[in-house]
């Protein structure tokens, strides 16, 4: 698969006095529909350098103060249904969503979902990298726990940032390789969990990522059910659906993200595998389960994705 071309937009490209409408029809074409105001009067400068690499958009945006927000009758307007994560490069930034808010200092990283009002407010000038995938893509579930939580650079996290500036730069200049995905979708998973069990109790963190584990072991299997999963993981299938739900998703929901991303992955690096081949490998019950369920989550058949 090729990467797409890289893009670039800049305030520079329109008269000073129509710069801020133009730049409010930028982030509306780079990401998703938004409004936003000005942090303060006089002249306004932004830019935004977008690169994709398959799933994952990249943008670093750099810009003067402002105010974004996705509001309830945006949503209704346009129902995209995307995740993003903003990682801080200068500057100082707040995101806010269901109810938090997370500080953004040089480094820090905090995810945000366009199916809920958030804001975006920056007091001053800044630059940031936006990575924007559809929440198809995860097969996570606890994304209302994880948003708006601030992710520190250190340790393990200060690892994904890196990644994500990394790729960001090759993406914009059109040289990221498709086969970096699926580590890519690996490290927000991961930066997600982390997010997100920082709300949870400690204990019920840990068996709700024991969970999501066992079902990604066990996604091969055909005919896996609930009450496997409940066995190995030691919890009763009441148990298992009631952290499943607290995370907003079902089991059955799980299992075929997975097997998706499973056969997405194999799709793309074994492209001469015959698609019977990817089916059974990744848990479908034959090729005809595969393509019905692969075009109801990515919206294009195996072989378009195979094609693209």
């Amino acid at each position: 698969m090729s990467t797409p071309s890289p893009t670039a937009w800049s305030t520079t490209a329109v008269a000073p006095d129509q710069a801020f409408d133009y730049w409010r029809d930028v982030i509306c074409d780079a990401f998703v529909q938004l409004s936003a105001r000005p942090g303060r009067e006089g002249p306004f400068t932004g830019a935004i350098e977008h690169g994709a690499v398959d799933d994952v958009a990249l943008s670093t945006v750099t810009a003067d103060a402002q105010r974004v927000d996705r509001t309830r009758a945006l949503i209704a307007r346009s129902q995209e249904d995307y995740l993003l994560a903003s990682i801080q490069v200068a500057g100082y930034g707040e995101v806010r969503q269901d109810g938090r808010v997370a500080g953004l200092h040089v480094g820090s990283m905090a995810f945000y979902d366009s199916t809920r009002p958030y804001t975006l407010d920056f007091g001053d000038r800044f630059r940031q990298l936006v990575i924007q995938v559809p929440r198809s893509a995860l097969p996570h579930g606890r994304v209302r726990d994880a948003t708006a939580v601030a992710l520190v650079p250190t340790g393990p996290t200060r690892l994904v940032s890196d990644f994500f500036v990394g790729l960001a730069r090759e993406a914009e200049q059109g040289r990221a390789e498709p086969a970096l995905v699926p580590h890519a979708l690996g490290l927000l998973e991961f930066a997600l969990g982390v997010a997100s069990s920082s709300a949870a109790p400690p204990g019920e963190a840990a068996l709700r990522e024991r969970i999501r584990r066992a079902v990604a072991r066990a996604a091969t299997e055909p005919g896996v059910s609930a009450d496997d999963v409940a066995a190995a993981c030691h919890v009763s299938r009441r148990t298992l659906f009631r952290l499943l739900a607290a995370d907003g998703v079902t089991f059955a929901e799980l299992l075929r993200a997975e097997r998706v991303r499973r056969a997405r992955a194999m799709l793309r690096d074994q492209p001469r595998l015959p698609v019977a081949v990817v089916a059974a490998r990744c848990g479908f019950g034959g090729e005809a389960q595969l393509h019905r369920t692969f075009r109801a989550a990515t919206g294009v058949t195996p072989g378009e994705f195979r094609a693209r």
